[in-house]
């Protein structure tokens, strides 16, 4: 298995309150980028809100490829979001791309 940082982009649609931002980060953090070598050293946000509602939520996965890594880390941002409070067209999600690898060999 290999641990990937993911990043998964999305939009607030109607913006986000801090408690709902809150929530979510609550809900990610066992996911905190920042327990890898790589979002240590790059001080890597778990959820990052821009003006006009973008953010991108940075999460830990462990999968045996990217492709796994990926598709793991939209369904997890998505249940945080669901779970908090957010329908799925009020927080429509990008694709989700590798920011990062540390892997063992």
């Amino acid at each position: 298995m290999t641990t990937y940082v993911i990043t998964v982009p999305g939009t607030f649609v109607n913006g986000v309150e801090d408690t709902a931002r809150s929530d979510v980060e609550r809900r990610l953090r066992p996911r905190d980028p920042k327990n890898t070598d790589l979002g240590e050293s790059e001080e890597l946000s778990l959820l990052t809100v821009e003006e006009g509602g973008m953010f991108s939520a940075r999460i830990e996965v462990e999968a045996a490829d990217q492709a796994g890594a990926e598709s793991e880390a939209v369904r997890l941002v998505a249940r945080a979001l669901r779970d908090s409070g957010f329908e799925e067209d009020e927080a429509p999600l990008g694709p989700a791309f590798v920011t990062g690898i540390d892997s063992e060999f």
